[in-house]
């Protein structure tokens, strides 16, 4: 009896976060396959024919692309695009930042837990840590995919990272790209990883960033 009881309210648990998703995003396509991301959960394979949430299909995938099937209208999704399903409840996640005397947008916030402030970028395609900051928070970047860039200061070392969690007031986010710079990088900056997932309005000195999956 114990067991069927905690059956069913895993069952019950697996419908409700189900019934409240927001969004399905394409973290990785495979022939019959795709890996999804479902409300900033994290990254699982599902396989054509599977329900993602109440009436949202995953009915196609290739190499190439994944098409979602919401309630009868299907959106064929490439790598890194989202879906927003219509059936999510509550209100979306706000920050207001201020400008300084300069102009510029801080943000203070959290990564992996750790305490930052990230100046906003949006010419940043992703978010960029100076090596010193990373190691401060317990980044192992040198684990990560290393490239090369150019700079003002010429060509550096590079390192591509996944981010477990970036916080900015009531905004939280999952699993966020980043890249880690060895030198030539002063402060943090909060690049289009973050900021393609926020509506972006600017009102006067004052910005507001709102979550939109």
């Amino acid at each position: 009896m114990k067991s069927l009881l905690a059956l069913a309210l895993a069952c019950l648990s697996a419908c409700i976060a189900s019934a409240q998703a927001a969004s399905i995003g394409v973290v990785g396509l495979f022939p019959g396959k795709a890996v999804l991301v479902i409300d900033d959960r994290s990254p699982k394979t599902y396989s054509v024919g599977s329900q993602l949430a109440e009436g949202v299909k995953l009915v196609a995938a290739d190499n190439n692309t994944a098409t979602i099937d919401t309630n009868g209208k299907r959106q064929v999704l490439t790598m890194g695009q989202y879906v927003h399903h219509a059936a999510a409840s509550g209100g979306s996640s706000s920050v207001t930042l201020q400008a300084d005397i300069q102009g510029h947008f801080v943000a203070k916030g959290q990564i992996n837990g750790g305490g930052v402030s990230m100046l906003v970028d949006t010419g940043a395609s992703l978010i960029a840590l100076p090596a010193s900051e990373a190691a401060r928070l317990g980044i192992d970047y040198k684990k990560g995919q290393m490239g090369r860039a150019s700079t003002a200061n010429g060509v550096i070392n590079v390192y591509k990272v996944t981010l477990d969690t970036v916080k900015i007031g009531d905004v939280e986010l999952h699993q966020i790209d980043a890249m880690v710079q060895e030198s030539g990088l002063p402060i943090i900056l909060l690049g289009m990883s973050f900021l393609n997932r926020m509506d972006m309005q600017r009102n006067g000195q004052q910005m507001v960033l709102t979550k939109r999956f």
